[in-house]
């Protein structure tokens, strides 16, 4: 019998209220020791399609406020989508700065201040434009009895690795919510870069 550490694993549960509701936080690890969380919200039945929304840590637009970025808004708005709802899914990935990490995140900003834009920056760093991977979903959905789910999101990137994972993306619902005058290029450029599927009528 193998006494490899698997992978990813299921920790905890615990109820979380919140100011949009009550929800229920459930914690995964990686065997690096990387951690991540998921937040439920109501209930549904095996075989219900359950609008998810997967969501990588921003500190500087999740906790701070920062409008340099759509994060924040976008979580806050998945979350009362998922309350309107009455059930639904938001994972919740360390993966700050596309998988950079927060320092290098704040490096690339301030390669953005002098003219450059967030995938120049990344690349100009060493890295690609987008480390993050979303394999860990798998067991955050399994565990939550999950095998259908409608995507709130604008990153088809996305929508292709729930595919690949097994999980039948039903539909994508698009959350292009809290653009401001601050992110407008760089979502513009996550756009022509990055495939992120805005309508362009909003860089107008």
């Amino acid at each position: 019998m193998s006494s490899k550490q698997p992978k990813y694993e299921f920790v905890s549960s615990a109820k979380l209220p919140t100011r949009l509701g009550e929800f229920k936080i459930h914690g995964f690890v990686e065997a690096s020791g990387q951690e991540h969380v998921a937040l439920s919200y109501g209930s549904w039945k095996e075989g219900d399609v359950v609008p998810i929304r997967i969501h990588s840590e921003c500190l500087t637009g999740d906790s701070l406020f920062s409008t340099r970025c759509d994060c924040g808004f976008q979580l806050e708005k998945a979350m009362q989508n998922i309350v309107d709802n009455g059930y639904g899914v938001l994972l919740y990935l360390r993966q700050e700065g596309r998988g950079i990490g927060l320092l290098n995140k704040i490096r690339a900003y301030n390669l953005q201040d002098s003219g450059m834009d967030t995938v120049e920056a990344n690349e100009h760093l060493g890295f690609d434009a987008d480390l993050r991977s979303y394999d860990i979903c798998k067991l955050m959905l399994d565990t939550l009895n999950i095998k259908r789910v409608e995507l709130m999101t604008n990153n088809p990137k996305k929508l292709a690795a729930l595919e690949a994972l097994g999980i039948d993306v039903v539909s994508r619902r698009p959350i292009d919510h809290g653009i401001t005058k601050d992110n407008k290029q760089y979502l513009k450029t996550k756009t022509e870069k990055l495939g992120h599927a805005f309508d362009p009528h909003v860089f107008k």
